[in-house]
């Protein structure tokens, strides 16, 4: 009686979230008219693939894809290379202040992003950088959650594994390397692609920051569909949205396993 009650919540929970993204992928690929039907269908007559045609030539969707990567990779890396040394610092090392600064790191996570947008706003708009990418990725240069993430993976690893390598001559640099880095590739890569899925689909900081198309990500041209094509063509609308959300999927399917092993503690063996 217990295992067909929890099969039977996991199936309503995966229905919860599969069914959206079937009725996404279905409206893209129906006619005008069936989008229009009621009650309304599943299953189009004859699958629509120039809905995806007409949705890329509504706009300069090319220029919106290029931006949406930009900006998107430009943000994981440089996260990394704020993060990494970040967290080997806190984990690590011992100074004066360190708590205090890593108090600092979580009070950045807990504060929302939409409290400190005027500020830096105002900052970016002073500095004259409205017409470039750079304020779509100055202010997500660091990672509160991945700094705090990783420090975590960082001081399940052993001292005897770290001094043993400085008896070594090792640097610093081999040591993060060579030894943290590799013990550590599921925390990076589930920071990578929380970071990816964040910044892919923000639409609210690009839609402040942005007042022309070159600089617009793919969000932006998305949302744009429903004042180019019309409120009610959902089957050109939903057409773009695939086109947003297949490289979330794609980059979920190579780091689903990785995720999972970042959440689940096994120490360090």
């Amino acid at each position: 009686m217990k295992s067909a009650l929890d099969m039977l919540l996991k199936t309503a929970v995966l229905l919860i979230f599969i069914v959206p993204f079937l009725w996404m992928i279905s409206t893209s690929l129906q006619t005008f008219e069936e989008t229009m039907r009621f009650p309304p269908t599943l299953f189009p007559a004859w699958p629509q693939w120039s809905n995806f045609a007409d949705a890329m030539k509504s706009g300069p969707f090319l220029t919106y894809g290029k931006n949406s990567v930009i900006i998107t990779v430009s943000i994981i890396m440089i996260q990394m290379l704020v993060m990494i040394p970040a967290s080997y610092a806190f984990a690590k090392y011992k100074y004066a202040g360190k708590n205090v600064q890593f108090g600092l790191v979580l009070l950045a996570f807990m504060i929302p992003g939409q409290i400190t947008f005027i500020p830096v706003y105002l900052m970016m708009a002073d500095w004259g950088l409205g017409k470039t990418l750079l304020p779509q990725i100055i202010p997500f240069m660091t990672n509160a959650f991945g700094i705090f993430l990783l420090r975590q993976y960082f001081m399940q690893i052993t001292e005897e594994i770290i001094e043993a390598a400085r008896l070594d001559n090792a640097s610093e640099f081999k040591i993060v390397w060579s030894i943290m880095l590799p013990m550590s590739k599921s925390a990076l890569a589930t920071i990578a692609l929380f970071s990816f899925v964040s910044h892919w689909n923000d639409y609210f900081w690009p839609l402040i920051m942005t007042d022309s198309a070159s600089v617009r990500p793919l969000t932006i041209g998305i949302s744009m569909l429903r004042m180019t094509e019309g409120i009610s063509n959902w089957s050109i609308i939903m057409a773009g949205n695939v086109v947003l959300v297949v490289p979330i999927l794609i980059v979920y399917l190579f780091c689903s396993k990785q995720i999972v092993k970042a959440f689940v503690y096994s120490g360090i063996k």
